[in-house]
């Protein structure tokens, strides 16, 4: 398997020995070339996964989707965003205006931080602390800020009912999410996102095979958990159309508006990733014991890996939002708290004494 970190020590030996720069200055031009890489791939895959929901949608409802602009209509997704860039930003009036516009920046500050934690090949990492799955959990709420601010600061009362009914949603299934992410810590023995990656290299060592029952059970928790989580239906009540207008975001125009677009749809990936990194092997490929297969799939880059369990998960959790009804809050949170979290815990323990006795795979 290649190991991408001979590219990025091969970078920064080229920047400071081949090109004489010191340490200030190799540092600021490593960190910005990350940066805009980071930035280049959210915006690419926000694009793919715009038009594979229209795609998917139509499928499931026996239609074409976008078909005129474009082959297939694959340029209907850049028609979209240049309309939305020339769209007026206004402000309402009575708004608070500094947490109107700080708002969506909170979101999308949310959404790209936990997109840079996630795993793309063996040495590709660009946030990796030893307290990785704490600190990816602490960056993606801040989302939740930025979505109650938006209602509040709107001075709208529908938005404001519908930030309170997201910012409830979103910390009470992220309670499952950190239950079932410390499930996998239990298991491998780490918080490193790399740490959960490596553990997880070798014939049938992926989690879910690894840890059996409760990792399987964590799997589908985090799946539900994650769903509502990005505001996926049926949990998407938030924006709830027919509800609240167009929920927390109603007075938002433009670009405003846009950012919330973009990290629903990301955070859609974001959680897809997490789900195949700590459960699914990240860039791990599948091992099963045998040389010679062994041997050919190791041939296969881990960002192919990564990438066709992050989109095979996407694609499911599409099924599930174009397949359910959505929910009402009570049900929701009657879910969460009276199925979900003591499930979550039952299996917390169950997996506790597994490791503990040595009982895994």
């Amino acid at each position: 398997m290649f190991d991408f970190s001979n590219v990025t020590i091969w970078f920064d030996a080229l920047l400071r020995q081949t090109l004489g720069l010191g340490d200030f200055w190799s540092i600021l031009i490593e960190c910005i070339l990350v940066g805009v890489l980071i930035l280049a791939g959210y915006a690419i895959l926000a694009i793919c996964l715009i038009f594979m929901e229209r795609k998917v949608c139509a499928y499931f409802q026996c239609r074409l989707g976008p078909m005129r602009v474009g082959p297939w209509g694959i340029f209907q997704v850049f028609a979209d965003v240049l309309k939305m860039l020339i769209k007026e930003i206004f402000t309402v009036d009575k708004a608070d205006k500094l947490l109107y516009f700080v708002a969506p920046f909170l979101v999308i500050i949310a959404s790209v931080g936990t997109f840079s934690f996630l795993p793309w090949n063996n040495g590709a990492e660009v946030l990796n602390f030893n307290v990785g799955v704490f600190l990816l959990t602490a960056v993606s709420s801040i989302g939740v800020v930025g979505i109650f601010l938006a209602g509040w600061a709107s001075n709208n009362k529908y938005s404001v009912v519908s930030a309170m009914r997201g910012a409830v949603q979103l910390i009470s299934y992220e309670m499952s999410l950190g239950l079932c992410l410390i499930t996998a810590v239990i298991l491998t023995g780490t918080m490193q996102v790399s740490g959960i990656v490596e553990a997880q290299v070798g014939p049938w060592n992926w989690l879910i095979f690894k840890g059996h029952v409760p990792a399987i059970i964590a799997f589908l928790v985090f799946l539900v958990a994650g769903n509502a989580e990005a505001n996926r239906g049926p949990f998407d009540l938030a924006e709830a159309e027919s509800e609240l207008t167009a929920g927390y975001h109603t007075e938002y125009s433009g670009m405003g508006f846009g950012f919330y677009y973009l990290a629903e749809y990301l955070n859609l990936f974001v959680v897809s990733g997490i789900a195949t990194t700590v459960f699914l092997g990240g860039w791990a490929p599948v091992n099963i014991g045998i040389e010679g297969f062994d041997g050919i799939m190791n041939l296969i880059p881990g960002i192919v890996w990564f990438l066709s369990k992050t989109f095979a998960v996407v694609w499911l959790l599409m099924w599930v939002r174009w397949t359910f009804p959505r929910l009402r809050i009570d049900q929701i949170l009657k879910l969460e708290w009276k199925y979900l979290m003591p499930l979550c815990l039952i299996n917390l323990v169950l997996m506790t004494i597994i490791v503990a006795f040595g009982w895994h795979f």
